[in-house]
């Protein structure tokens, strides 16, 4: 029995580059929506970043990035700067419900993907779009990335040391816009769906930095805290930190007076219940490098797994450090129903992919199909909006798709 999806029926343009907009069209598409992933003629940045393999026919390469954020989707190459490609996105937007674009204002402009010009075209059309700074305020027309906006969080300065700010490895800024820029989308769709309405979505790097910051903004504004970095060790509870371990590193969160107290408890001394500078979560925090030291000196003697077995019985959340590798193998990765293998050309196994962070019971997302080779479904999609054989190769000729 094939199980309809919340999208199902929606079409969606994606125009988007990198991380935020294509990561927006790839939860579209998982939930049943028809997504165009427009790119290049040959091929945009993100498709060969980070590679992974030679890919298919026509690829210099097949990048990590692009297997997962472009699965589900159809491929169309497409130059919107000539004139008959103006024809073609004028074509597109017309059958389309919503178009994605991460792209500065002057270029979504050119490309007459700016909304006014998509308006004209379509009334009721959604433009979702992702920007660095946003569309208001002095930073408007510049560029940026994910390492910028969580910089100017104040993230890197809390992560790090003292003496050293410590950007994140994983673009966490990108995939909490692109979550942000589908709740927008649906939520379009879901006024649309009322009043058959139309709207722009607008996120941004810096706003999602900022709400995923703003506790540490709130305290800063309100009590003039002036935190610097302390690495692994939290500043609000305590101990939060990682460990080593006879063989290998831990975490451990204690935040909270029952977790802290189970952790007193453990540790077998009064001292901690009874000094009144670990009295509550923030005192620990503030004298959290004693308690770090009181953990690490329990840890030293113990393996990884002992010691994880011991807090796990205790009620105290902690966990391995894993390298990626690790994290491959871990049997609740593996068994908890979040990874699927997909195959793609050209790459020497099928790409180990992560599932929607979100599971629905009655419609739920899936992946049915793998990223599209490079202008994979050119001819398919063309052929819906009316052109001919004869009119399509005419316009591969000038390089027009």
């Amino acid at each position: 029995m094939t199980v309809s999806k919340v999208l199902d029926g929606v079409r969606v343009l994606d125009f988007g580059r990198y991380i935020a907009g294509p990561c927006c069209g790839m939860m579209l598409a998982d939930l049943g929506a028809d997504v165009i992933r427009i790119e290049k003629i040959d091929g945009s940045e993100d498709r060969f970043t980070s590679p992974v393999g030679e890919g298919g026919d026509g690829e210099e390469s097949v990048g990590s990035g692009y297997l997962h954020l472009n699965r589900n989707k159809r491929g169309l190459t497409l130059n919107p700067m000539k004139p008959e490609g103006r024809e073609i996105v004028k074509k597109l937007v017309a059958s389309a419900d919503v178009v994605i674009a991460n792209l500065p204002t002057d270029t979504l402009t050119a490309m007459g993907l700016d909304y006014d010009s998509l308006r004209e075209i379509k009334e009721d059309i959604i433009l979702t779009t992702v920007s660095a700074f946003s569309s208001v305020g002095p930073y408007s027309d510049r560029v940026g990335f994910d390492g910028v906006a969580a910089a100017m969080s104040g993230m890197m300065h809390l992560s790090g040391h003292e003496v050293e700010p410590m950007k994140a490895h994983t673009p966490w800024v990108d995939f909490g816009t692109a979550s942000a820029a589908t709740i927008g989308t649906l939520s379009a769709l879901l006024h649309h769906r009322a009043t058959g309405e139309g709207q722009r979505v607008e996120g941004s790097l810096l706003g999602t930095a900022l709400l995923f910051n703003n506790a540490a903004l709130i305290e800063q504004y309100m009590i003039q805290s002036d935190r610097v970095g302390s690495g692994n060790r939290g500043q609000t509870a305590g101990p939060v930190d990682a460990f080593k371990c006879k063989d290998d590193w831990i975490i451990v969160q204690a935040v909270g007076q029952p977790i802290y107290e189970r952790w007193a408890r453990l540790m077998g001394e009064d001292y901690w219940l009874e000094d009144p500078k670990f009295k509550d979560d923030l005192a620990r925090g503030d004298n959290g490098v004693e308690i770090s030291e009181r953990m690490q000196k329990w840890c030293e003697d113990k393996t990884r797994d002992e010691a994880i077995a011991i807090l796990s019985e205790a009620r105290i959340p902690t966990g391995h450090i894993y390298k990626p590798a690790d994290t491959l193998t871990d049997p609740q990765v593996l068994g908890g129903d979040f990874l699927q293998e997909v195959d793609y050309p050209g790459t020497p196994k099928p790409a180990l992919m992560s599932k929607l962070h979100v599971r629905l019971s009655k419609t739920p997302a899936d992946i049915r199909m793998r990223a599209p080779t490079l202008g994979e479904h050119t001819d398919e999609v063309m052929h819906e909006l009316g052109y001919d054989d004869a009119a399509i190769a005419e316009l591969r000729e000038k390089r027009v798709v």
